[in-house]
């Protein structure tokens, strides 16, 4: 499981254009910043809002393209075997106390019905080109209210499990 951070624009919350970027109808002469999105083609399994509301783009039996160029303890392709979880935010800044619950309400399902060994971010699994969710992303408040069948996370500020 990949954990990531998205705002569109970067730092704002609640509007659609992350479902519109995610299901290819992202407008992107709306706002200076979608220029560089031109033509990207991404998706996610899920999407959890700043209040805890989660969306699902991608069925977990198929592939999305959440994570690009990665690799995990030696597999290559993230996307071909993991599961990407989007947070509504912005690297290094602090995620929601309903979006640390519905994570691991998202987890406890998902590790119940897949064979998922742990979660890492963005940034474990493509370090040097993503750094999202980034250090605002608190993996100790992830696992206190994972209380029981947490997948092994990294710990946080290492970048390993």
């Amino acid at each position: 499981m990949v954990v990531h951070s998205i705002s569109l624009p970067p730092g704002e919350y609640g509007g659609d254009d992350v479902q519109r970027l995610f299901t290819n109808r992202l407008d992107t002469s709306a706002h200076p910043f979608y220029a560089g999105l031109q033509g990207l083609e991404v998706s996610a399994h899920f999407l959890v809002r700043r209040d805890g509301r989660t969306l699902q783009f991608v069925s977990c039996d198929e592939r999305a393209w959440h994570a690009g160029v990665s690799g995990w303890r030696g597999r290559d392709n993230c996307n071909d075997w993991s599961i990407g979880i989007e947070l509504e935010g912005l690297e290094g800044q602090c995620f929601e106390p309903a979006q640390y619950r519905q994570l691991a309400v998202l987890l406890r399902a998902l590790a119940g019905r897949y064979p998922i060994a742990e979660a890492v971010g963005h940034e474990h699994v493509a370090p040097g080109r993503k750094s999202d969710p980034g250090p605002g992303f608190d993996w100790n408040e992830l696992r206190r209210v994972l209380r029981r069948h947490r997948p092994r996370l990294p710990m946080a500020g290492t970048g390993a499990a």
